[in-house]
């Protein structure tokens, strides 16, 4: 009886992960979505205007009222969606990068609590009452919050996925506490804050952008000077510093990113939920698990979501509109209690 050995199977390429299934074809698709539905934005809104008109008056403005429309309304707006949703989805997926928790948040990190809280002690005690106003206190807020809780969620290793959500989650019910304790004594606070709040980007010209840019930009360049060294942090500290990695750096690069990139997203439109946690979901699936794929589909698929919200919301309830905040809410919410029901997903 002859015994026989068994020989080894050659994998196929089809046979091995795809770790890297991202392509600059892929992202010229998501660039062209986001033109396409950058045009419909301009187009759609309680006037509707044709495609054509739209493309005319964009390079030719003629001082009409289409033209106005276009310019000084729904140009603005979309800009802002477009680089809100940019900058969202890219914090999504650094912070559930550096966390290692696939249900992370950039709120985690207590940024929107703390814009919320620095723009109702504006309303309430300097009597601000202008969105450029809003959106400074808010960048300040922002950042004291994300700075107190990388204190306390830092070690000397570096901050601590763990140990960020446990304070980023403290703090946030700290000044969410505060901020309810204010506006409850001040009715002038509460209104002004249930505007601001709401998660807009109708309203708001081309000067909150131009306030915000500049750390939109430094969070961008943040998030890409971490791409890379996401995918070595993923294997754990240690695998990572044996491969010449320094974590605690690179941790701290990330968490500047999404600091900077939510703060400023918050203090442009307000909190808006639910898309730095769905789209990096929504770009490891056509792009792997590679970062320095995902930060990019993650930036392209979140703008084209926010732009695409604010179109959704005014159309649903013509002529009124639904802000961004309430309509990703009604999105987000489905996505998240999906997510938190497919359990082996949220282990760290």
């Amino acid at each position: 009886m002859t015994s026989t050995v068994p020989q080894p199977v050659a994998s196929t390429p089809a046979q091995l992960p795809q770790l890297r299934r991202g392509s600059v074809r892929g992202l010229v698709v998501l660039a062209v979505l986001l033109v396409l539905a950058g045009l419909v934005s301009l187009a759609v809104g309680s006037r509707p205007i044709s495609l054509g008109t739209v493309i005319d008056v964009l390079f030719h403005p003629d001082g009409s009222d289409a033209s106005t429309i276009v310019h000084d309304l729904r140009i603005p707006r979309t800009v802002l969606a477009l680089a809100v949703g940019i900058s969202l989805g890219i914090a999504g997926a650094l912070m559930q990068g550096h966390t290692r928790n696939p249900l992370a948040d950039p709120g985690l990190l207590g940024v929107e609590a703390g814009a919320a809280f620095a723009v109702v002690i504006g309303i309430s005690v300097f009597d601000v009452q202008d969105l450029t106003g809003y959106a400074w206190f808010s960048l300040v807020g922002a950042g004291l919050a994300a700075a107190a809780v990388f204190a306390i969620g830092s070690t000397r290793g570096g901050p601590d996925p763990i140990s960020l959500v446990l304070a980023g989650t403290a703090v946030s019910a700290l000044l969410m506490a505060l901020t309810q304790a204010v506006i409850i004594r001040d009715v002038k606070a509460l209104d002004e804050y249930r505007f601001w709040a709401v998660g807009s980007v109708s309203g708001r010209g081309m000067d909150v952008f131009w306030d915000v840019l500049p750390f939109i930009v430094v969070g961008l360049i943040l998030a890409a000077m971490s791409a890379s060294s996401l995918n070595l942090l993923q294997l754990g500290d240690d695998v990572a510093s044996s491969l010449g990695l320094s974590p605690m750096r690179h941790k701290v690069i990330g968490v500047l990113g999404v600091m900077l990139l939510t703060g400023a997203a918050t203090a442009a439109c307000g909190p808006i939920g639910f898309v730095g946690l769905v789209v990096p979901h929504v770009a490891r699936h056509f792009a792997g698990v590679d970062y320095r794929w995902v930060i990019p589909y993650s930036g392209f698929i979140g703008g084209l979501l926010v732009v695409g919200a604010d179109v959704i919301g005014r159309v649903v309830v013509r002529p009124g509109e639904l802000q961004v905040g309430i309509v990703m809410a009604l999105v987000g919410g489905p996505v998240f209690i999906y997510l938190v029901r497919r359990t082996r997903m949220v282990r760290i």
